[in-house]
């Protein structure tokens, strides 16, 4: 009898034992869930591209676009965009002769973000690097695009396309909204929608022989009753994308550009006041747009997009 119950205690013991261990099997993460999860992981993998820096020297990278973000993988590197150049990265080793390999990455207005390892050399090959010409020449692979607080969910590559589209296209869709002073013509030359956004295209022309450097431009909301006498303006709309920099009009010369603002509509007794200040100067040319012509805006996704 003894024998017996011995014997039952040691099965029960068995049992219990086997769930326990079962129960621990299940709730551990078996090594081949792991391997699985950093393969697919792999499968979204952006290979870098890597460059040689030196201490002595400055390494310069043209981008395609204005560079939005830098983030440095090491304190063994020092950059930052050029002076008064928005696509322009310089960089250089911030102590010689470091051994370890870092990295470091770039985010571009146009929504693209590029990873770079980085090696040191004393004496590098190449000191200067063209990224669009890079990827003309090569193969053209996609660039991750990322999203921008201020562009809603409109992809930046997306909007970066649209605004070359509307500037290489250069339709003059607008015949009625212009003005002219002191040898300088601003004309208004088309309005487009997309997915919320509006798109200005621009033509500044310098007709007399003395250069037009341009100071900052305006887009503010105004009364119609002010806006001709006194310029009053009540609400500023700050562009969200310009596809070129303001630039200094020259003699003879004619610059255009498009602007990427919020969509907006006017009130019956307000006015979209555009302008153009003189840098030194007092020519300070001026449009007027109304609600009629916010209206009646040309939708991007009948322009042919260029990427």
């Amino acid at each position: 009898m003894k024998n017996l119950l011995k014997s039952l205690l040691i099965m029960m013991f068995l049992a219990s034992f086997n769930i326990q261990l079962k129960a621990q099997q299940q709730d551990s993460i078996p090594v081949n869930d792991t391997l699985t999860t950093e393969s697919r992981l792999k499968t979204g993998k952006i290979e870098p591209y890597w460059l040689t820096v030196t201490y002595d020297k400055t390494t310069h990278i043209i981008f395609p676009s204005k560079i939005r973000y830098v983030d440095m993988g090491s304190e063994y590197l020092i950059a930052g965009k050029a002076d008064e150049v928005e696509n322009v990265l310089r960089i250089k080793a911030a102590v010689r002769d470091f051994a370890a390999e870092t990295n470091f990455s770039v985010i571009t207005e146009d929504g693209s973000f590029y990873n770079f390892d980085v090696f040191y050399s004393r004496y590098p090959s190449t000191l200067n690097y063209d990224v669009q010409k890079m990827l003309q020449t090569q193969k053209k692979e996609k660039v991750n695009d990322v999203l921008f607080e201020d562009l809603g969910g409109n992809q930046p590559s997306l909007t970066e396309a649209a605004l070359k589209a509307i500037y290489t296209k250069n339709k003059k869709l607008i015949r009625h909204i212009g003005s002219y002073s002191f040898g300088i013509s601003f004309l208004l030359k088309g309005i487009y929608i997309y997915n919320g956004k509006y798109y200005f295209h621009t033509e500044l022309k310098n007709n007399s022989s003395v250069p037009f450097p341009i100071d900052f431009m305006t887009f503010k909301i105004a009364d119609k009753k002010t806006s001709k006498r006194t310029a009053v303006q009540e609400n500023e709309l700050i562009p969200l994308r310009t596809y070129l920099p303001l630039t200094d009009v020259k003699d003879t010369r004619t610059e255009r550009n498009v602007f990427l603002l919020d969509q907006f509509t006017l009130a019956d007794d307000k006015v979209l006041v555009i302008e153009i200040f003189e840098k030194n100067g007092g020519r300070h040319p001026k449009l007027e747009v109304e609600n009629m012509d916010l209206i009646h805006a040309k939708p991007v996704t009948e322009l042919k997009l260029i990427f």
